[in-house]
């Protein structure tokens, strides 16, 4: 299972591109992909070409009007079935005995 973190954007539409990472997210969340959305990025989590699917459709999304588009993307693999989008952060918590702003 891999989990991704990715920012994508245009750079050819202004100061305020809000309107188009919501196009994007529109289709994250029709991807039926388990996800988490940040203030700086979208958490993807689920088996490689389904993630990876889900990425390219939302460049696909922007491709139709725009010039110029921005991506950053992380990712983690590990080998296994389990979801760890809660894990990780509950782990850490666990460790510093204490619950951490999310």
């Amino acid at each position: 299972m891999v989990m991704i973190e990715f920012s994508m954007f245009p750079t050819d539409k202004g100061e305020s591109v809000s309107p188009y990472v919501a196009r994007i997210l529109d289709v994250i969340d029709r991807s039926g992909v388990t996800y988490r959305l940040t203030p700086m990025g979208t958490i993807l989590e689920g088996e490689y070409d389904e993630v990876m699917g889900v990425v390219r459709a939302c460049f696909k999304e922007l491709e139709k009007d725009c010039s110029r588009i921005s991506m950053t993307l992380k990712m983690d693999y590990r080998k296994t079935s389990e979801s760890r989008l809660n894990k990780k952060v509950a782990k850490l918590e666990s460790l510093l005995n204490k619950e951490l702003k999310k």
